[in-house]
């Protein structure tokens, strides 16, 4: 039986055509038209609005930065009480970096109330719980951003309750204290 094409020459023969026909496919893509995706627009074409507005009760991950609101007992009491949902197993109750997560042996979070943080504008508590920071990963999926600004005014008011003297408070408070 003749052959009249080398069996062993096959298979570079397929490699090399197929780089070649790889090769020829490729085009230069900077010079190829194109739709800038980028541009602002107020409304496409079929109706919609631009930007998607986020459907209710989600939370966009990349939330423009929302104004502080007015301190507010209301505040307060929603601060406190995601604080206690979202925080405390890392922070804990009073905020000291003593939660569940640290008996467990993760790394302790640092303390509320140690001079950095004291001194740290409120808006630092916001940008952590959106952002994250070190070990502790982004809110801003699971939080709202009044929420998060809730979050930043009860760690405050925690703040103030463990580093506040004892003849800095009213004299009805101080009756109270053991």
């Amino acid at each position: 039986m003749s052959r009249l094409f080398p069996l062993a020459l096959l298979r570079p023969l397929a490699l090399l055509l197929g780089a070649a026909a790889l090769l020829g496919a490729c085009d230069n893509m900077a010079k190829q038209p194109r739709d800038k995706t980028w541009t602002p627009a107020n409304a496409a074409s079929d109706g919609w609005a631009w930007p998607p507005q986020p459907a209710p009760n989600t939370v966009a991950r990349e939330d423009r930065p929302q104004p502080a609101p007015a301190l507010t007992p209301a505040l307060l009491a929603r601060g406190k009480e995601r604080y206690e949902i979202y925080c405390t197993p890392c922070h804990g109750y009073l905020g000291d970096g003593d939660g569940m997560i640290v008996q467990r042996g993760f790394p302790r979070p640092p303390s509320f109330h140690g001079e950095a943080l004291r001194n740290a504008p409120t808006r630092h508590f916001y940008d952590v719980a959106t952002n994250g920071w070190g070990a502790m990963y982004s809110y801003a999926d699971r939080v709202t951003p009044d929420d998060r600004w809730a979050i930043a005014a009860y760690i405050r008011a925690l703040q103030a309750s463990q580093n506040t003297a004892a003849a800095e408070l009213p004299e009805t408070v101080r009756g109270t204290l053991r």
